[in-house]
């Protein structure tokens, strides 16, 4: 089982790892689909809520609406700004593990397809922005999750080797791309995945409920 000793540097994911902000997006995605008509399921809103602007737009246009991913990101945004500065907290345990990981030297990152605009705001509302020593987007790097480029400009950032690197994911495929990076990694739940369970738990080097289990495990 993956320690805290096993790694020098953490690169954390933003929503639904660290924060509890995809109840939220599953509030937005609501919001966008009521008015552009849209008919989805309740599980499938669920599932678009923890997905990238790129994959709604494809669930999007598979509904007879023309849009694109930046004309999608800024809608979604708008909508986005107050919750994030208001109304989104961090999970349990997130800011005590936190603490330790600094406490006991060890660098930290935060890896997001969010912009600065939401990351930032919910950072500092929670008390947690102090604790990151860089941050990256995926605009930033250029390629989506899917790709471990995000995760490797991360570790550049904090100039750690990707084999020191550990990452926090909430997300089948960021684990995999994380993985793909030469990167150890921790699937931190989150019920939006709960489709990717039991395959996160197989291929992730850890899994975890909450926090604190890497609390005890020191």
């Amino acid at each position: 089982m993956l320690r805290n000793d096993d790694f020098e540097a953490a690169i954390f994911d933003l929503d639904g790892t660290l924060i509890d902000s995809n109840r939220v997006w599953e509030k937005i995605d609501r919001k966008y689909l009521q008015k552009k008509n849209i008919f989805m399921t309740d599980s499938d809103i669920r599932r678009m809520a923890a997905m990238t602007y790129e994959e709604c737009v494809d669930v999007i246009r598979s509904k007879g609406v023309d849009t694109d991913a930046e004309t999608l990101r800024r809608e979604f945004n708008e909508m986005a700004v107050f919750e994030y500065r208001h109304n989104i907290f961090i999970k349990p345990n997130v800011k005590e593990y936190l603490t330790l990981l600094s406490a006991t030297g060890k660098r930290i990152a935060l890896a997001t397809a969010s912009p600065a605009e939401l990351y930032e705001p919910v950072l500092r509302h929670n008390g947690i922005y102090s604790f990151f020593d860089a941050f990256v987007t995926t605009d930033e790097a250029g390629r989506s999750k899917d790709y471990p480029d995000v995760y490797l400009l991360a570790a550049a950032k904090l100039g750690a080797a990707p084999e020191s690197c550990v990452v926090f994911e909430d997300v089948l495929k960021g684990i995999v791309s994380a993985q793909n990076a030469g990167m150890m990694t921790v699937a931190v739940y989150d019920k939006y995945s709960d489709d990717d369970v039991v395959t996160m738990r197989a291929n992730a080097d850890r899994f975890i409920m909450d926090f604190a289990e890497m609390l005890i495990n020191l």
